[in-house]
Formats: structure tokens, C-alpha cells, sequence
């Protein structure tokens, strides 16, 4: 059995991919990345190999991506993580012409043309706001865990203006809203709302076309993709498991023989 597997070390999570020579998912496995980002490398790949019952040797290629990528010693190449979000949520919808990513540290917009490549791309990478980050942080001021701010948010009618998108500063804003008793729902609708109003800008600097697919941890959010629906005015395409698009990417690249390698921006 040829194997062929994506390693993506993120901020926050380690995501690994196997596919087949059929392009079908073998096992896929998520994991906190932590300190030790060499032996995570290490340590997913076993995961993900123990769960297809297979060994090393069944592996024909690795390739990894994140931002520890160059930590992957194993792996043949390492390609950046915009292009492998870009060729999994190619291959996932591909009609898509623009990707968003929302992941733990970052958020990214990218532009496709109509084969798949990249034309433009864009990123927050110097601060939280519109990041997973900026999520964990109010959950912990609104006491409450995320599952449940992402089932809130969904279902709420109404929101409160968050006036900062700043990590730091939207935090005190939360607190006094809270002293002025205002509900935790309307909190919660008005701060989903706030990381959209910051991702839409990156969005229309790429050229903000349909179809528009959603990728990264915080995609799993109801709440935020309820958010995003509501902004921008139509239907976006979401992953069945939009955190492991970009390590599914790589396994696409592997597959391929890395021709898109030359291709990375």
C-alpha cells in the first residue's frame, strides 16, 4: 500500500493527513502542537500511521507545512501553508476562488483563478484579533468554553458593537459591557462579528469572489461561520474538518510528485 502524507505544524495544533494512490483519506489525526515542535513531527506521524495500520516504509512521500515546517526533518519538502490550504480546498470545492483561513495565531485570505493557482494573497499574522486566539481569550473572560460561545453566537438575534478589534483592548470593552449588564448572548454575537469586520478587509484585497471556502480550527465554529454568512451576504462552503485543509494540501502536493513546490507563493 503506497501512502502519501501532509504534515502541518501550526501555532496551536499539529495536523497530519494519509491518502492513498486514489487520493482517499486513510486517517487524519489532530494534536497540540506545544513546545517540542520536532518530536510532534514525530509523534503525529505515528499517530496517523498506527491508525491505518501501516508502517513507515508504506510512506512514498511526506510533506510538510505550517509554521513549523522546517522542523520536520523527516519530511522531503516543506511548502508554505498558503499553498496547501489553497490545493486542499481546491480539491474540496473547486469552485473556489477565494479561501479564508482562521487559525490560531493568523488569519489569511487567498485568490484563486480557475485552476487552482494562487493569485493573490493577504494575512493578519501581527496581531490576534481574527485569530482562534482572540476566541480563547473572551471565552475565558465571558466564562464560558468555546463549544458553547460557538452555539450562542449561532443562535442569537441580536449583537452588541464591539468598537476594538485590539486582543487587549476588546478585552476591557467585554468587562465593562458585562458590568453594564449586558447579555452574554449579545457579547458573544458582537464579538463574532468584530473578527469578521477584521478578516473582510483581507478578503477584498484578494478580490472577494464566489466561491468562498473556509479553512482553519475556528471554521468549526458555528458561531463565526454564522457571522461570516450574515456579513457577507451569502452561502460559504465550510470542510467537513476545515482544520486539517492545509495538512491535506500537503498530502495532495506529496501526491503529485511537488509540482506545486515550484508554484508556492
Amino acid at each position: 500500500m503506497k501512502l502519501y502524507c501532509g504534515i502541518d505544524i501550526g501555532s496551536s495544533t499539529a495536523k497530519a493527513v494519509l491518502l492513498d494512490s486514489g487520493k482517499n483519506i486513510v486517517s487524519k489525526a489532530v494534536i497540540p502542537t506545544g513546545y517540542d515542535v520536532e518530536t510532534i513531527g514525530e509523534k503525529i506521524l505515528k499517530i496517523v500511521l498506527e491508525k491505518a495500520g501501516a508502517g513507515l516504509d508504506d510512506v512514498a512521500e511526506i510533506i510538510s507545512t505550517g509554521y513549523g515546517r522546517f522542523r520536520v526533518k523527516f519530511a522531503r519538502k516543506n511548502v508554505t501553508e498558503i499553498t496547501c490550504h489553497a490545493r486542499g480546498a481546491f480539491y474540496l470545492f473547486p469552485a473556489t476562488r477565494t479561501i479564508i483561513d482562521i487559525g490560531g495565531q493568523d488569519s489569511k485570505a487567498i485568490g484563486l483563478d480557475d485552476n487552482g493557482r494562487i493569485v493573490d494573497f493577504a494575512m493578519n499574522d501581527k496581531c490576534a484579533a481574527g485569530t482562534g486566539r482572540f476566541l480563547e481569550n473572551m471565552a475565558r473572560v465571558l466564562e464560558i468554553d468555546l463549544d458553547e460561545m460557538g452555539k450562542i453566537g449561532s443562535s442569537s438575534k441580536e449583537s452588541v458593537k464591539i468598537t476594538t478589534t485590539c486582543t487587549v483592548f476588546a478585552e476591557s470593552e467585554v468587562i465593562s459591557l458585562i458590568h453594564q449588564g449586558v447579555s452574554r448572548e449579545k457579547i458573544i454575537s458582537g464579538l463574532f462579528e468584530a473578527i469578521v469586520l477584521r478578516i473582510l478587509p483581507l478578503a477584498t484585497r484578494v478580490g472577494l469572489k464566489r466561491e468562498v471556502t473556509i479553512t482553519g480550527g475556528v471554521a468549526k465554529n458555528q458561531g463565526v461561520i454564522s457571522a461570516i454568512k450574515r456579513v457577507f451576504g451569502f452561502e460559504i462552503n465550510v470542510p467537513e474538518d476545515p482544520q486539517i485543509t492545509g495538512a491535506l494540501g500537503a498530502a495532495l502536493i506529496a501526491m503529485e510528485g511537488g509540482d506545486d513546490i515550484l508554484n508556492a507563493k
